[in-house]
């Protein structure tokens, strides 16, 4: 019995090494990112399919994956990430932007978002009072993080 699991161990490994598509695409990490007061943090991972280095580079899909979490024991304080995406229109690029809120203590929330056309992905974490978006404040203070640029 032994002999034989020793003989068929290669071939099986073989088969499910084949069975991976050819062109599995690593995801990649990124962060963690969290607020200078440690009350907000961020991390996940990313995945870029069919980079265009043509005109204007760019990856036909972004999915970025990620947890927000809340560290800031107040009930009336959330953690923010705001997301900007360079999206690639015609000869241009345009902003989409997308903000995800977390007022849940200590518990992550998932996320997960979809671009096609994408040149770069940028995020800004912060940690402020709950409202229906970040303020001004949130949004202008302090440096956004690219954590992913279409290659040149």
């Amino acid at each position: 019995m032994r002999t034989l699991l020793a003989l068929l161990a290669p071939a099986v490994a073989a088969v499910l090494l084949a069975a991976q598509p050819a062109s599995a695409v690593p995801s990649v990490k990124w962060g963690p990112y969290q607020t200078p007061g440690g009350k907000a943090k961020v991390h996940g991972t990313y995945i870029a399919v069919g980079e265009d280095h043509d005109v204007l580079p760019t990856a036909d899909t972004l999915t970025v994956k990620g947890k927000l979490t809340d560290y800031a024991r107040s009930p009336g304080t959330c953690a923010w990430v705001m997301w900007q995406f360079a999206i690639r229109k015609g000869n241009q690029f345009v902003i989409k932007e997308k903000n995800i809120r977390d007022c849940s203590y200590g518990t992550a929330r998932k996320f997960t978002l979809v671009y096609k056309d994408v040149y770069q992905a940028e995020l800004k974490v912060c940690s402020e009072g709950k409202a229906a978006e970040p303020s001004a404040s949130c949004r202008y203070s302090g440096t956004w993080k690219i954590i992913y640029k279409s290659p040149l």
